[in-house]
């Protein structure tokens, strides 16, 4: 055997070539240092491989039986960070498949029948990302829960809402919050339908075309409680549909925790001063020593960004593949892999943190009081008194403006002072006008009101329960 021989032997494909691969393009092409991740994936799947060989008889039972013991050795090695991971062996199934027929040599070597990297892959990846989403799906949970924890605590205090970053009308900030547990409930429903398209099986699809042993799939994704199996063998190597929906919902969870980081943040701030965000979430200024700056909600607002950059590289990564398997899809990896540790180190951080804000509800009501919020409940007032909506907001806006020339809140003004603008304005519309009795006034489903956020709440404890 020649020297390039031997320098090629630990190839899987050697037999074909004359030259070794050169060193810059070995480390250019090989993904072991990135997809060794999927390690327990790689093994969970060649053992229910392996199984469904013997069953179908295959591979015979002492051959079975010695990549069962295989594998356990190699599990404890990787858990004991004593396995050798070589990037010659290019990938993390290689380095597998090399250890496991070093240890129990032919058998090793029979357990790649009947299927190929392209399928082996496929397989891993989506029983990774099965078990990655399964854990999303909890910390959703729990960052849902500590939003209702708050919310419910503060079902009664008052928060200027706003549209167009200005003053709108008054709504409790429970209420306020419980718009983001809607938001993450729905992330939580988005994850539940993409793990089912997850769930599916590609092993046996082999390179491209099937395989010509007498596989029984089935019984491969029962062992692996995978739901269906892929139909089509050319789409269940090159698919990657799964990765790019995963990514899109994780896009979405994002987007999501960037508004809320906002509005974090504007609330911080001086200008605001709705709240405060526990020490151990900011970090202090260099050079100013009076700054608290909420550096976690700035980095995740950021990191929406990357996650959302990941989609669009995975999108375009796929766009221009013909069918089956290209090398382009090892690009799908490490994409995927950041866009599932930044999420869960995302949520996991905010659930502790939202958890933590301290509401400040003097200076919410104060800032309600600024921006006239009860002028929509004076226009209600009106049409409940006869006038039509639209007679009836241009009362308003006289009165508002009038307001406004004197510096005075609309709850400020005499009741004579008011019946200048419409006479059919009597005493009770005090109550219209005060914060408390605008909040309690929307006392429908959906509504702000204290009675509607604490409803609110024990729906949402009997979901997330």
């Amino acid at each position: 055997m020649s020297d390039n021989q031997l320098a090629n032997k630990s190839q899987a494909w050697s037999a074909l070539f004359s030259e070794p691969m050169s060193e810059l393009v070995k480390r250019y092409t090989a993904s072991v240092f990135f997809d060794k991740r999927l390690w327990k994936a790689d093994i969970e799947g060649s053992l229910a491989h392996a199984e469904m060989l013997a069953a179908q008889g295959i591979l015979g039972a002492e051959d079975h039986a010695a990549i069962q013991r295989g594998m356990t050795k190699i599990r404890e090695e990787i858990e004991a960070g004593r396995f050798e991971w070589k990037l010659d062996l290019e990938d993390v199934h290689l380095n597998i498949e090399a250890r496991l027929t070093e240890l129990v040599g032919l058998a090793g070597k029979r357990l790649h029948t009947g299927r190929s990297r392209n399928d082996q892959v496929a397989t891993d990846v989506r029983l990774w990302l099965r078990g990655e989403i399964d854990e999303i799906a909890l910390l959703l949970n729990a960052l849902q829960r500590a939003l209702v924890d708050v919310a419910e605590k503060n079902a009664e205090t008052i928060l200027p809402g706003f549209t167009h970053l200005q003053v709108a009308q008054p709504v409790a900030f429970g209420h306020h919050l419980l718009a983001y547990v809607e938001m993450f409930a729905r992330d939580a429903e988005r994850m539940a339908d993409v793990r089912r398209r997850v769930n599916r099986l590609p092993l046996g699809a082999a390179a491209l075309a099937g395989t010509s042993y007498p596989l029984d799939r089935e019984r491969v994704a029962r062992t692996l409680g995978m739901e269906a199996v892929c139909q089509n063998s050319l789409d269940a190597v090159s698919d990657r549909d799964f990765a790019i929906e995963f990514s899109a919902a994780a896009s979405l969870v994002m987007v999501h925790i960037s508004r809320l980081s906002e509005e974090l943040i504007l609330w911080m701030s001086q200008s605001f001063g709705f709240i405060d965000l526990a020490d151990r979430f900011c970090t202090g200024s260099s050079i100013m020593p009076q700054k608290k700056n909420p550096d976690v909600p700035e980095l995740a607002r950021g990191k929406s960004g990357r996650v959302v950059g990941h989609l669009m590289g995975l999108i375009t990564l796929m766009k221009g593949q013909p069918l089956a398997y290209n090398k382009d899809n090892q690009e799908d990896k490490e994409p995927l892999f950041d866009t599932v540790d930044t999420l869960k180190d995302t949520l996991r951080i905010f659930a502790e943190m939202a958890a933590g804000i301290t509401v400040k509800p003097e200076a919410m009501e104060r800032a309600a009081m600024r921006g006239y919020a009860t002028a929509t409940d004076l226009a209600d007032y009106l049409v409940k008194k006869g006038l039509p909506f639209r007679d009836a907001h241009e009362v308003v806006a006289h009165a508002v403006k009038t307001a406004i020339a004197q510096a005075r809140d609309l709850s400020d003004l005499s009741l004579d002072e008011l019946k200048a603008f419409d006479a059919r304005i009597e005493a009770d519309v005090f109550e219209v006008l005060s914060l408390r009795g605008s909040l309690n006034a929307r006392n429908v489903l959906g509504g702000t009101a204290p009675d509607q956020v604490r409803a609110q709440v024990v729906r949402h404890r009997a979901r997330l329960a």
